[in-house]
């Protein structure tokens, strides 16, 4: 009888496909097809480095087996197995199992600190398409539009790129994903990799009831995807993986609070969610919060659109840190200024949290949050863990 082993897995479902772990691996324990991302069970050594990197949480899973999944087991998966019965030698397993479980948990409260930790999707939330393109067949679009959203005088230069499907099925939802495969290959000699983009359209499209799409994309210098991606003009063909994604989703529900915080081109689902609301009831009040952090206004992708949605319709709370003669004012700055409407929204179980953008600002939003339910007589560490159990609490940041 082989003694039963912690096995490290990741979900297929939940997996968005950036291939943050695999390239963060020490051990090159991860790797990936045309369809999943895996671990070897023979080279993963427990060291967690991949955990705190992820996204979207799916890296997070462990089963006890007493025989590891293969590799082509895992190459096989739509979706995890259940855990299986275990058959144990006795006391010296069982024993030989604690330790590891106790070790582990050591390990996973360091990797866990600062990490979104592992969602799920609200109860109400349609369900997603995942994974319909793959990298050995990926979709094809035509790029519509391509539109500077910044100023000329920012210090960024994000784009609003538009993408149609034509007659392709591509079914997506608002705070999913898509991958670009940019064009060529590495110094190796190894086709790329898709780079993840944020969906920033509704569900029924760009354009109502039209098979397109829409992306916010900042230029990276020295960035491969995101040049290639922001240089594309009107009629280039684009390749396309995905949908990816499958907790940080819209709920239904018209009654759901949603307070959306975020960072430059983090806005990307949450325009999907505002668009989606207001054509589902235009007339909805006091639903909808959103906390946008940039250096400056210029800097802020679609702030003339954002200031054309009623005050009564979504709440805009605006953090800029390099405004000339202004204070610098940062995401959380702007939630602890708002502690009296945050307050009331940890404390209502119709209330969702969503927060996208750069990673180092969740550090600050956390302490943020921590300090308001203080203020309440709250824990926050136990609300967001309800929350997250209940799919009310996203994070997805880079």
């Amino acid at each position: 009888m082989n003694k039963p082993l912690k096995q490290h897995l990741i979900d297929p479902e939940i997996c968005i496909r950036c291939y943050t772990c695999e390239m963060t691996c020490p051990l090159e324990a991860i790797e990936h097809d045309d369809n999943n991302v895996i671990v070897d069970a023979s080279k993963c050594n427990y060291c967690m480095d991949c955990i705190p990197v992820c996204p979207t949480g799916s890296i997070d899973e462990w089963r006890v087996v007493n025989t590891p999944y293969s590799m082509d087991d895992q190459y096989s998966w739509t979706d995890l197995p259940e855990q299986e019965e275990i058959e144990t030698a006795g006391g010296e397993a069982e024993a030989g199992l604690e330790a590891i479980d106790e070790a582990m948990a050591a390990l996973l409260a360091e990797a866990h600190k600062g990490a979104g930790g592992k969602a799920k999707a609200p109860v109400s939330a349609a369900k997603p398409s995942i994974n319909l393109y793959n990298l050995g067949k990926p979709a094809e679009a035509t790029v519509q539009g391509n539109y500077r959203l910044t100023a000329p005088n920012s210090d960024g230069d994000v784009r609003h790129i538009i993408l149609d499907l034509g007659s392709l099925p591509f079914p997506v939802l608002e705070g999913q994903s898509v991958g670009i495969i940019p064009p060529g290959t590495d110094d190796a000699g190894t086709a790329h990799l898709p780079r993840l983009y944020s969906v920033s359209s509704p569900r029924d499209g760009e354009r109502p009831n039209y098979n397109n799409l829409s992306l916010t994309v900042k230029r990276e210098k020295g960035g491969l995807c995101s040049n290639y991606v922001c240089d594309l003009a009107k009629g280039d063909k684009v390749k396309l993986t995905g949908p990816f994604g499958a907790t940080f989703l819209l709920p239904a529900d018209p009654r759901a609070k949603l307070l959306m915080i975020c960072t430059g081109t983090g806005s990307a689902p949450f325009r999907g969610f505002t668009m989606r609301r207001q054509r589902e009831n235009a007339a909805a009040e006091g639903s909808l919060t959103l906390v946008f952090g940039a250096r400056k206004p210029e800097d802020l992708p679609y702030f003339g659109p954002l200031n054309k949605i009623p005050d009564s319709f979504m709440q805009k709370v605006f953090a800029f840190s390099r405004q000339k003669d202004e204070p610098k004012q940062y995401v959380q700055d702007k939630l602890r200024s708002e502690s009296d409407k945050v307050a009331s929204l940890l404390s209502d179980p119709n209330a969702y949290i969503y927060i996208c953008g750069l990673k180092a600002m969740e550090q600050g939003v956390e302490e943020a949050f921590s300090d308001i339910a203080r203020g309440i007589g709250l824990d926050w560490l136990a609300v967001r863990d309800e929350m997250r159990e209940t799919g009310r609490y996203h994070v997805e940041t880079y």
